[in-house]
């Protein structure tokens, strides 16, 4: 299974592809960050994130996409411009016909570091190791996107768990 993992951002859009089953290595194939500038218009921004987007899924064909799902602290406005990034992922993926799932930040943290509450150097660290890498991924939304991707392989097993005990 390849998938495709994406941290939404409107100034920094993680992006991260590996392969892999759950139980098994997994490989590392991709990683990268879309970037905007914050005093482009928003208009001109997200076409860019698209357009990124875009390159990164016909590039490399993932079986599947994983993306964050927006969570709402105090900035309701930095919330919304994820939410925004977020949609032309999930956009993205529909058009191709791709299968997509949306995990919550502390759903990620635990698959990849045990606990939901691991803060963005524990997360960078494990995914370093899981994944066999001499360095942690920088910035740490090119590492969170590789955690989400992660994230999905592990937890696609239990979703195969489910589906099958319900037949």
């Amino acid at each position: 299974m390849k998938v495709l993992g994406i941290d939404p951002g409107l100034t920094r859009c993680g992006v991260g592809v590996l392969t892999g089953e759950p139980g098994k290595t997994l490989t590392f194939v991709a990683v990268g960050v879309i970037s905007t500038a914050p005093t482009t218009p928003l208009a001109e921004r997200l076409h860019a994130i698209n357009q990124g987007l875009s390159q990164w899924i016909d590039q490399h064909q993932p079986d599947e996409i994983s993306v964050e799902r927006v969570f709402v602290q105090a900035n309701r406005r930095s919330a919304m411009e994820t939410a925004q990034a977020a949609g032309l992922a999930l956009t993205l993926a529909a058009a191709r016909n791709i299968p997509v799932t949306l995990h919550t930040p502390s759903e990620v943290k635990a698959a990849v570091t045990g606990s939901g509450r691991a803060d963005k150097a524990q997360v960078g660290e494990m995914v370093r190791r899981l994944l066999r890498l001499k360095e942690v991924p920088s910035p740490a939304d090119a590492a969170d996107a590789l955690a989400l991707a992660i994230c999905h392989i592990y937890q696609s097993s239990m979703r195969a768990k489910i589906v099958a005990a319900k037949q």
